[in-house]
């Protein structure tokens, strides 16, 4: 079957700005979670100041773009250059920065898709609110996407709220969750998951009041769940896991409302969030005009009693943090059907033609895929040359899932891979490399930041300029 993707398909790539900007405390930004979290761990890998320093080479990785051939890129604001302090005066440098790279995006025909929101709070609202576990920051986070509909709303027409918050809230770090005590730790969670879905709905409201055009979505965390057997109780924990760690989630943005199943957890562990009455009418009225999805991997789940014995010695409710275990629901396992990077992420791209055919399904909006990549430990060699057929093959098999979804049926707006160039992986520095252009860089050495075109730069060069009919 012909690769049929339609003309007007958004062939871009991804980044975000702790990751990839730098110049992390100049032209008046403020300190994030991302950089303080950064910091901690200076001594080990790279941190935020530097990273890709696009905040200084932003008009030569344009050109990159450019030659890549790139319809789109998506890319995030960091709130912290906009308003230093999270709800305070508005930072005219940071309006002039992000200006400046959207119109000469625009000027080579490159449309900018913007996330307001990748991990990155400002400091100044966890030492004022404790972050999103206050009221008060879904407000001030309203205050932001308005200044940035107004500032760029004229010319960005497709926005993403907040990356991945079905990921972000399982990291304790991330959310400023320091507690030991289980419990309490799942009461801030559960607090802090509902004033981002709050923040979400009053930022959507204001897109479509604000941008003439404007299409604005979630940008959520794919998960794709096997069951580990075909015991009845394996094939439920599949689903439980998938439930409970995205689609709560996109059931929350496109009904207003926490499902059933989410409710009775909530209520079982007595941690249902603090809620006002006028919310109701916010999280209804919030809709969304597409999904935006990232998709690394597929997952495996057997059943996890409630009762069952912890390596500890006592009863707890979760396990580990990202591919967490829900007593009484389910237990990560591995699926040994399958190759695994480096790293530890199960390569599955038939899982990616299985959600988007499940979420088209089941929600009927557009999707667009804004990250999905293969992080690699990739070598320079001696003559200037990065050979990455690992990350071709890799790519090319999910573009063709992404094919064989749309030979579904299903209406798939874009691909924008993770990443456009190497960039600062939140636990690997830049050991961990997943973009087209190599950063000439290490985590103790910034070296030249020459930027150096991989083999997969032209690989995906191709693919673009033949529609995908080239795979």
């Amino acid at each position: 079957m012909m690769n049929q993707f339609p003309a007007s398909f958004l062939w871009g790539a991804s980044s975000s700005a702790f990751q990839i900007e730098g110049g992390w405390d100049e032209g008046g930004k403020g300190m994030t979670v991302a950089d303080f979290n950064s910091f901690k761990l200076s001594d080990k890998q790279a941190d935020t100041k530097v990273a890709s320093d696009f905040y200084h080479h932003w008009k030569e990785d344009i050109d990159l773009m450019k030659e890549l051939g790139l319809k789109a890129y998506r890319f995030s604001l960091s709130w912290a250059r906009i308003i230093p302090d999270g709800d305070g005066e508005v930072n005219p440098e940071g309006i002039a920065f992000y200006n400046k790279v959207i119109d000469y995006l625009i000027e080579q025909g490159i449309c900018p898709l913007v996330t307001l929101y990748h991990f990155d709070l400002p400091y100044a609202l966890v030492e004022k609110y404790n972050g999103w576990e206050c009221r008060d920051c879904a407000y001030a986070f309203e205050r932001y996407a308005r200044v940035c509909f107004r500032a760029f709303g004229d010319r960005v027409k497709y926005w993403q709220v907040i990356n991945e918050q079905n990921l972000m809230i399982r990291v304790n770090n991330r959310m400023n969750i320091y507690t030991n005590d289980e419990w309490e730790a799942d009461r801030m969670r559960a607090q802090m998951d509902y004033h981002m879905f709050l923040a979400h709905a009053l930022a959507v409201n204001a897109c479509h009041e604000l941008v003439e055009g404007g299409k604005i979505a979630p940008a959520v965390s794919s998960t794709c769940t096997y069951p580990l057997t075909n015991k009845p109780e394996d094939v439920w924990a599949a689903r439980m896991n998938d439930w409970f760690k995205t689609n709560y989630c996109l059931e929350m943005h496109t009904n207003g409302e926490y499902p059933g199943y989410y409710m009775r957890y909530l209520e079982e562990r007595n941690i249902v969030p603090k809620m006002e009455p006028c919310d109701v009418a916010i999280l209804k009225s919030a809709k969304i005009d597409y999904i935006a999805l990232n998709y690394y991997r597929t997952l495996c789940a057997s059943y996890l009693p409630a009762d069952a014995e912890h390596p500890a010695g006592s009863r707890v409710f979760r396990g580990n943090e990202v591919d967490f275990d829900q007593y009484g629901y389910c237990r990560d396992e591995r699926n040994q059907n399958l190759k695994a990077s480096e790293y530890g992420a199960q390569i599955d791209p038939m899982g990616l033609r299985i959600v988007l055919n499940e979420y088209y399904r089941r929600y009927h909006l557009p999707l667009i895929i804004t990250e999905n990549g293969l992080g690699m430990g990739d070598e320079l060699t001696a003559d200037g040359r990065v050979h990455d057929d690992y990350r071709i093959d890799y790519l090319r098999q999910h573009v063709q899932a992404i094919a064989d979804a749309i030979g579904d049926g299903v209406e798939v707006m874009g691909y924008c891979p993770w990443s456009v160039m190497d960039l600062l992986s939140s636990h690997q520095g830049f050991r961990k490399r997943y973009g087209f252009i190599y950063v000439n860089r290490t985590d103790s050495d910034l070296k030249d930041l020459a930027r150096i075109r991989k083999d997969s730069f032209y690989w995906y060069q191709k693919v673009i300029k033949t529609n995908g009919e080239c795979l």
